[in-house]
């Protein structure tokens, strides 16, 4: 079996140090605060500065994806080092980061006709993308080969969900997606809108009147998703602004003493995610773990 290198975009929200702890390659997207000079996820800034920044100059970033170029400097590192190559990223309903990434496996392939290179949509965003990749390093570390590890990605899609919920709609409005009434009416009446991911996509569940239903809302719809199968799942809390960090913690320890397999740390959304719905998420992310699916 040939070695093979694992990269992925920064969509997933892995922090740096797990990047380098599991021998992670990431390609970083790129936001704008003024929509001409743009700056690298991980390289030239980080999540927590991303929500200080917009939070204190009241700013609506815009994201690039990931350029061809980008993943070719990537693969070709480790195509150089005798490596194939296995790539994550964010689901193709939210960005062309995998079109880009298959792109750039394309054209290494005419250099490297010997190599495997691999492409995954992963139809996943923020933390369910980041444990796909996880498990993917989990699979990996136990011996199965590159063929193998994409099969079961393949089968755990279909695991994936996430819960999130966001404390103010107005980066949702300014977006485009919901309208200006809507997130008048939103905050007049302290509705909160439930998010959950399907189909590779985030789309609206349901809306609930305060912030404290809202939490209870995407624990229960969470509970309800792994049913009887809790052991079977791993989940990733994440939050977006440090501000949410203590709750988001008091939601982990809650489901954590129910015996459900909670990570120890809470993973903050990057700025992919985190452009699009603004400072204030806090989501349950869950998917089945490589042995049951």
């Amino acid at each position: 079996m040939n070695k093979y290198k694992i990269i992925a975009d920064t969509s997933c929200d892995i922090p740096a140090s797990v990047f380098a702890e599991n021998n992670v390659t990431f390609v970083p997207f790129n936001v704008s605060f003024d929509q001409e000079n743009y700056l690298e996820e991980l390289k030239d800034i980080t999540s927590e500065e991303f929500y200080d920044k917009i939070n204190a100059e009241k700013l609506f970033p815009k994201t690039s994806l990931p350029s061809v170029q980008a993943y070719m400097d990537a693969m070709e590192a480790a195509l150089k080092e005798g490596n194939d190559v296995l790539c994550l990223c964010l689901s193709s309903k939210f960005s062309g980061s995998f079109q880009s990434a298959v792109n750039a496996g394309n054209i290494l392939a005419e250099s490297y006709p010997d190599r495997i290179i691999k492409v995954v949509d992963t139809t996943c965003a923020t933390a369910c993308e980041g444990m796909m990749v996880l498990e993917a390093c989990r699979m990996k570390d136990a011996g199965m080969s590159i063929e193998a590890v994409v099969e079961k990605l393949d089968n755990m899609k279909e695991s994936a969900c996430l819960y999130v919920t966001v404390d103010s709609l107005e980066h949702l409005q300014k977006g485009g997606r919901i309208g200006k009434a809507s997130a008048m009416a939103g905050a007049i009446l302290n509705i909160k809108p439930i998010i959950a991911m399907r189909d590779g996509e985030l789309q609206p569940e349901s809306k609930v009147r305060g912030s404290k239903k809202a939490l209870k809302t995407i624990m229960e719809m969470s509970r309800e998703k792994m049913g009887d199968e809790k052991e079977q799942y791993r989940i990733t809390l994440v939050r977006g602004e440090k501000e949410r960090h203590a709750t988001a913690m008091e939601l982990a320890n809650e489901l954590r003493a129910e015996g459900y397999d909670v990570a120890e740390d809470v993973w903050t959304v990057g700025i992919t995610i985190g452009s699009h719905i603004g400072p204030t998420p806090i989501a349950i992310c869950m998917i089945k773990k490589y042995e049951f699916v």
